[in-house]
């Protein structure tokens, strides 16, 4: 285990590395590569940046094998929905997504009914500097119970500022910090490439990897070795994704998205973590979950 994590780690190093020399490389673009707007389905809601001066938007619906926020496990073998809107003007954005558990998972019973449980807003505005593209928002994510008869958690809500580059694989860095009552500071790490078959499909690769800081032992503690909080404040590497995606554009402005995606803890304290605020359904906690296998598909409109 510590030679697979070892190896995470070596791969988000690399991903740094990468990212620091696209800096210098932007010559050897032959053509100009749009930066992607990060989805919910990768983790967070769409921030989109119109080049028109006129009202863009886009209707997405997501169907997904599970739920996975930032290595948190948010379903166990359920089907979830997920649909989101954004309107976008002059650089601003406003997004709604949704999420809608199709059979939520509880201890006490496998027979818990459909349940739509969070709804996320988000508003940004983007600027272009060159080949740098900076992206600072808001989010408020209204959360309700897991299933009927569930507790539902605390509202959260985040401001966040993206910076991007407009050059080879797109590198991105964000950076979260939650001022409502999980006390902590999320950083980002995310880079993509796609490859265009032709007209109509694409392949797109993307990665990513974060780190997150515990301002609150009582909210985001660090987990000892047997999966249980401790008093001590989380301060490391979190959790690391890769996805394949498949974009098909079936009309000029509808498309359909087979994804798949990896997500995986890049530390034993991640790990632990990750395991123990994962959904309560052993014992031992320890033999919870830490690493994911999902996919699904998206069907995208854009106006």
């Amino acid at each position: 285990m510590k030679k697979v994590l070892n190896f995470k780690k070596s791969l988000l190093i690399g991903l740094l590395i990468l990212t620091i020399l696209t800096v210098h490389v932007p010559q050897l673009l032959a053509e100009e590569v749009k930066t992607t707007a990060e989805t919910k389905v990768n983790l967070e809601p769409v921030i989109a940046v119109p080049e028109e001066d006129k009202v863009t938007g886009e209707i997405d619906l997501s169907v997904l094998s599970a739920y996975i926020w930032r290595g948190y496990e948010q379903t166990r073998n359920s089907v979830v929905i997920q649909p989101a809107a954004t309107v976008s003007y002059k650089g601003f954005s406003v997004n709604v997504w949704g999420n809608l558990d199709t059979k939520p998972y509880s201890v006490a019973s496998a027979n818990n009914s459909a349940k739509y449980t969070e709804t996320d807003y988000t508003i940004s505005y983007s600027k272009k500097f060159g080949i740098l593209q900076v992206t600072p928002g808001y989010i408020y994510y209204a959360l309700g119970a897991p299933y009927a008869g569930g507790t539902a958690p605390l509202d959260s809500q985040e401001l966040f500022v993206t910076l991007g580059l407009d050059t080879i694989l797109s590198p991105t860095l964000t950076v979260y910090k939650e001022i409502d009552h999980y006390h902590q500071w999320y950083f980002l790490l995310g880079a993509s490439h796609t490859i265009e078959f032709n007209k109509i499909v694409s392949l797109k690769l993307a990665a990513s990897a974060s780190y997150l800081i515990s301002t609150d032992e009582t909210t985001y503690a660090k987990y000892d070795g047997n999966a249980l909080p401790t008093t001590d404040k989380y301060n490391n590497f979190h959790d690391g994704t890769v996805s394949v995606a498949l974009p098909i554009a079936v009309y000029k402005t509808l498309s359909v998205t087979p994804t798949i995606s990896y997500v995986f803890p890049l530390c034993n304290d991640a790990k632990y973590e990750m395991q123990g605020r994962g959904l309560q359904g052993v014992v031992n906690p320890t033999d919870r979950s830490s690493s994911y296998l999902y996919g699904g598909v998206t069907l995208s409109f854009t106006f």
